[in-house]
């Protein structure tokens, strides 16, 4: 197996592992080597760092996973706090971001789910979307 670095025409940069050198030339001459987060079948190789092993004597070392705890318990608080005063609209998301575009509704702050079509439809459309960085618990959910 090998790992490639890929970029597709839209700038994304992404990781794909192919059989071999030659697989790859063949899976991309085939357009069945997309990018999965645009789509776009127009994908290079980008500049790669080498993956030089450590020393036989040598321990890689991995972030402590109290810090990787802490660097989580933190993002999760900088997410809660920019939902503070965001109303969960579920998966009625999509047709109230647009809504709200389209002057047809009130612009509020509202979080909720869309599948990556309709995110895609949304961003094509111009409507500033973004996604969280973490997963949301419908408020239904909680206990």
């Amino acid at each position: 197996m090998i790992v490639f670095d890929l970029k597709c025409a839209g700038g994304h940069v992404f990781e794909a592992w192919f059989g071999s050198s030659a697989a790859w030339d063949a899976q991309r001459a085939a357009g069945l080597v997309a990018c999965p987060m645009c789509g776009v079948a127009e994908v290079d190789k980008a500049v790669m760092a080498p993956n030089v092993a450590p020393k036989g004597n040598a321990v890689a070392s991995a972030p402590a996973p109290e810090a990787v705890k802490a660097a989580m318990a933190a993002l999760a608080g900088m997410q809660a706090k920019a939902l503070e005063g965001s109303q969960w609209v579920g998966s009625a998301f999509a047709d109230k971001a647009r809504a709200m575009h389209l002057g047809e509704a009130p612009h509020v702050p509202i979080h909720g789910q869309a599948s990556t079509a309709e995110a895609k439809a949304l961003i094509d459309e111009g409507v500033p979307v973004a996604p969280l960085p973490l997963p949301v618990v419908p408020p239904e959910a909680c206990n």
